[in-house]
């Protein structure tokens, strides 16, 4: 009995094992199934083509992978290029979709598509896109662009109309110059714009479509204002006539007179700069009363041509004087003699009185000039020039180009506040000046505001003097004095003057410690080694000007560096590098507005430096460029 109890004992176990074993097994048959599955799926996954269009809302989703393959064949696509963070793009999502369902509807539909551009760069960088949302149609695969209102009615409507079978762009208002139509087209121009300009260069390529569009609101002007442009890369003696060595260049032409363009790059900028200078460089003055307030509140020198009318000859040699400079000064004019009785002038003369504020007892109380037939169109401009600056002026961030330019400039940093309520303290300090810089007429002299030039004190060393009054000389060539914290007087300036009129004084240069071990392909320029190196006149140097934190100056860093070994055993050529955020330039010629500049200063040309303007910085780029303008290379094969 006991035998049986214990034989059943053992058969149940055997059975239970089994069980479990079976069902482990199953269990692992049924994982191993599940793997497969999944396996498949991730299989089935990676087989799916990365060029399908999803669709959100409505709206296609197209990316860098599909974008080409879903507009080829198509006859008119609209595209929003937005980013996801963009306020604009969130706020304007629900009437696109809108826009979306209604075009689905359109006999026949009319595709409305999306595209991330934070994420599709190519394709925003093809289409040029720079602001968001940036809405195009494409009408055959060629853009379009759209700059109505982002209404569904304004943009469906835009849209259709593109979509029609007959619909074509209109023709474009932008005219092309060549050397066979050049001169005829701006001699006989009122006034044109003209931009030279490189196929390759990006910044060219921006300024296309706004260009355009310009040029197109433009020609609807009564009378229309004619833009045009001129490829500089074929149109090389046109190029090389008006002095064009960068893209894009732009000019105005008056009567086929050029004039330098400074305004702004963007179509309504260009529309309402130009819509400004083809008005009369100067305005007329009715009564006196106008003149009495411009001297009693003004910040500018007072400029008034007086004669007897427009038929006047002086006024015409006037008229064309004031319109070469017509960015750098305000120009009035007047035929009252009323005005010419408050001016103390006569019909046919020229006169300039600065504002109250800047009178002094060691100036003329207004300069004059008188114009003759005979009185050139320069002796009037030069006229303006020589006048339109006290002899102690005030020293803006808004007039600093335009009337301080000129060096030796000596400068003079206080709290300047001509309000009613400061006007007393900073005529104290000015009056110090004053009787300084009368003594010294080849410089120039003003005052400024220490918060307005805050960057540049610093930059001198005095943002810490603890001084009141701060004194600095900004020199040719770009060097810099510091006048030692002291406290200020007439005596205290006029020592400084003078010493620096000896050559007693040194420049300050902000610079990095001097390298130990500069002997690498590409050498570290800093403030102090500027001149020693770059200035070597008896070495070709190719210099880049950085800042650490430039992406663009991160990327070229090894083509940079690639270049230096390149040419690493030519003895007469340096590339050299200078990080300009931690070192001073003390050389002007040598501007850096943007990273990276590169210049290439040539052993024989060293106050002449070419500025390297191509758009490609690879190694075989700069390399041309380097070969283009070298003196001292030696030949050598693999070159």
């Amino acid at each position: 009995m006991r035998k049986v109890a214990l034989l059943l004992i053992v058969l149940l176990g055997v059975a239970h094992f089994a069980t479990v074993c079976r069902c482990e097994d199953d269990a692992a048959e049924n994982k191993g199934e599940a793997a497969d599955e999944d396996s498949d799926d991730e299989e089935d996954d990676d087989d799916e083509d990365d060029t399908e269009v999803k669709e959100e809302n409505g709206v296609l989703v197209l990316t860098n992978s599909n974008f080409d393959t879903f507009i080829e064949e198509k006859d008119t696509v609209l595209v929003e290029f937005y980013a996801p963070w963009c306020g604009h793009c969130k706020q304007f999502a629900p009437e696109y979709e809108k826009i979306a369902q209604t075009l689905k509807e359109n006999d026949p539909p009319i595709p409305v598509a999306k595209v991330d551009a934070t994420k599709a760069n190519m394709v925003a960088s093809r289409f040029d896109v720079s602001g968001y949302p940036t809405i195009k149609i494409l009408k055959n695969g060629e853009p379009v662009d759209y700059d109505g209102e982002r209404t569904e009615k304004a943009i469906v409507a835009r849209v259709v109309e593109v979509s029609q079978p007959d619909w074509k762009p209109p023709p474009e208002a932008t005219l092309v110059l060549t050397k066979d139509n050049f001169d005829e087209t701006v001699d006989n121009a009122d006034i044109i714009l003209v931009e030279f300009y490189a196929p390759w260069c990006g910044h060219c390529k921006r300024l296309a479509p706004e260009y355009e569009k310009a040029a197109q609101e433009l020609s609807q002007r009564s009378p229309p204002i004619p833009l045009a442009k001129v490829d500089a890369t074929v149109e090389t003696e046109l190029a090389s006539r008006f002095g064009v060595t960068g893209y894009p260049t732009l000019k105005i032409f008056r009567k086929g007179k050029a004039f330098e363009y400074n305004g702004p790059r963007e179509k309504y900028g260009i529309v309402d700069f130009m819509s400004e200078q083809a008005g009369p460089p100067s305005k007329q003055i009715q009564a006196a009363k106008q003149v009495q307030e411009l001297l009693k509140d003004g910040d500018e020198a007072v400029i008034v041509g007086i004669f007897s009318s427009e038929q006047d000859a002086a006024y015409e040699i006037y008229i064309e004087a004031c319109n070469a400079l017509r960015e750098d000064f305000v120009f009035r004019h007047s035929f009252s003699s009323e005005v010419a009785k408050l001016l103390k002038v006569s019909p046919g003369q020229i006169v300039i009185v600065q504002p109250e504020k800047f009178h002094s007892k060691y100036e003329l109380a207004s300069n004059k000039l008188s114009v003759k037939e005979s009185t050139s169109v320069s002796e009037v401009q030069d006229f303006f020039r020589k006048h339109s600056v006290p002899l102690v002026g005030h020293r803006k961030p808004s007039n600093d180009a335009k009337r301080y330019a000129k060096r030796p400039l000596v400068v003079v940093y206080y709290g300047v506040d001509f309000s009613f309520d400061y006007r007393i303290a900073t005529q104290f300090w000015r009056s110090k000046v004053l009787d300084v810089a009368k003594d010294f007429p080849e410089y120039t002299f003003a005052i400024a505001d220490e918060e307005d030039y805050a960057e540049e004190l610093k930059s001198l060393g005095l943002s810490e003097s603890g001084e009141e009054v701060n004194v600095g000389i900004l020199a040719d060539g770009g060097k810099k004095f510091v006048m030692e914290p002291e406290e200020f007087d007439s005596e205290v300036l006029k020592e400084f003057v003078i010493a620096f009129k000896k050559g007693k004084l040194q420049p300050i240069i902000k610079s990095q410690p001097v390298p130990k071990n500069n002997k690498g392909p590409v050498k570290v320029v800093v403030g102090k080694t500027f001149d020693e190196i770059v200035m070597d006149t008896q070495k070709d140097v190719l210099i880049e000007f950085y800042a650490p934190w430039c992406g663009h100056c991160k990327k070229l860093e090894p083509d940079y560096l690639a270049l230096g070994k390149k040419y690493k055993s030519e003895k007469n050529l340096v590339i050299a590098k200078m990080d300009t955020t931690a070192n001073d330039v003390p050389n002007d010629r040598y501007k850096v507005e943007g990273f990276p500049t590169i210049y290439f200063a040539p052993s024989n040309g060293k106050q002449s430096p070419v500025k390297f303007e191509g758009g490609d910085r690879t190694v075989e780029g700069l390399s041309k460029f380097v070969e283009e303008h070298a003196t001292k290379l030696q030949k050598r094969d693999e070159l």
